[in-house]
């Protein structure tokens, strides 16, 4: 039996080279706190991202957390039902109402014409999902935000590199939050952050993540303990001598899908934005079972079957879990974009090291239809 193959493999440097970093982390004997390597990071960060302030954490769910406590968002939140949980968990942990709108069927993103009518006088904020770090239209949602007097915190978590017009997605809204986890373009282990846009939001955020700590005697706001160490900071000091090598080996991998893909009825996939640059960050196909022959699901199995590990990214609707279906803007029939998207998405393995063979092999499988008449 071949070796599995997941829809991710985290990508990690030569073992040599952390090796360094290590033995000056044992030499300094600061393990967290805002150690030399988190210093570091957080400069070099802000430098190849182009944005101005970043604020490093232990993970992206805490970051959200933290985001939405820093804009003191209470309420309703406007968002997305198609995204990983965290964002929808992030908001119930702080006692704010989810309201979920429907997406766009091109780029899976949150659909700004339908922001206007969820709005009500309990809304404060919107928070939309950069889906697989493609970029919502931040031009439209940041305006209507602003027309109803509303914040803004951007779910970059799949986003890390990707630029508008040569301007970093990071740097649209009032906030937005990057995660760091081992399965993303870029990774510290597990870790996260926030940029914002000025000193003193950078200066609250840095408070809310260490306790709300001042100095040894003083704490003037409830904080929580998010903060990165020394361990996932060294790591990504590390990670960025590699990031553009492994976003273009994620882009040869797209391309070579795409190729391969593109011609085959029922089988449609996302392309790339105009005037964007994109990280690859996944490759997810929506497989129409009328026009191929095989529902997402049927495929799904064939490729476990296969020692190939895809991913229904993302299902089901986060609106359809048990926690917040209940909701009203969670009901069926009411986001049918999304209803039909979560049916039919399926995630193709995409990391640096996936072999060419690999890749052949998975679309292969793809291409191995039913005939007509099976149907």
């Amino acid at each position: 039996m071949t070796n599995p193959i997941y829809v991710t493999r985290p990508f990690l440097p030569p073992l040599e080279e952390f090796t360094e970093y290590l033995e000056k982390i044992w030499d300094s004997h600061i393990l967290t706190n805002g150690g030399p390597f988190h210093q570091e990071l957080e400069q070099k960060l802000c430098e190849y991202l182009g944005v101005k302030y970043i604020s490093l954490f232990s993970n992206g769910t805490l970051a959200l957390l933290t985001a939405l406590q820093a804009l003191r968002i209470t309420g309703e939140v406007i968002t997305t039902p198609y995204s990983f949980v965290a964002a929808t968990h992030a908001l119930w942990w702080n006692n704010i109402k989810p309201v979920f709108t429907d997406i766009e069927p091109e780029t899976l993103n949150l659909d700004p014409d339908k922001i206007e009518s969820a709005i009500t006088p309990q809304t404060t904020a919107i928070l939309p999902v950069h889906v697989y770090g493609n970029p919502c239209d931040t031009e439209r949602i940041d305006e209507i935000a602003e027309r109803y007097g509303l914040k803004v915190i951007y779910d970059a978590a799949h986003a890390f590199g990707v630029k508008i017009a040569g301007t970093s997605v990071a740097n649209f809204g009032d906030l937005s939050v990057l995660s760091f986890h081992a399965t993303k373009v870029f990774n510290t282990f597990e870790g996260g952050a926030i940029i914002c846009h000025d000193e003193n939001t950078k200066k609250h955020i840095d408070q809310l993540k260490n306790f709300g700590i001042i100095n040894e005697t003083t704490v003037v706001t409830p904080g929580i303990n998010a903060k990165i160490n020394e361990f996932q900071a060294a790591l990504g000091l590390l990670q960025l001598k590699y990031i553009d090598v492994a976003v273009d080996k994620r882009k040869q991998i797209t391309e070579t899908y795409r190729a391969a893909l593109g011609d085959i009825p029922g089988i449609s996939f996302i392309w790339d934005q105009p005037d964007v640059k994109h990280n690859y960050a996944y490759f997810p196909i929506l497989i129409n079972p009328k026009e191929f022959g095989k529902t997402r699901d049927e495929v799904y199995e064939e490729f476990k079957t296969n020692n190939i590990f895809c991913r229904r990214y993302f299902y089901p609707l986060i609106s359809q879990y048990p926690m917040y279906c209940n909701l009203e803007s969670a009901q069926r029939g009411r986001m049918p974009v999304a209803e039909k998207i979560t049916q039919e998405v399926l995630c193709l393995p995409i990391y640096p090291d996936l072999g060419a063979e690999d890749v052949r092999n998975i679309c292969n499988i793809v291409h191995e239809r039913p005939s007509p008449h099976r149907r």
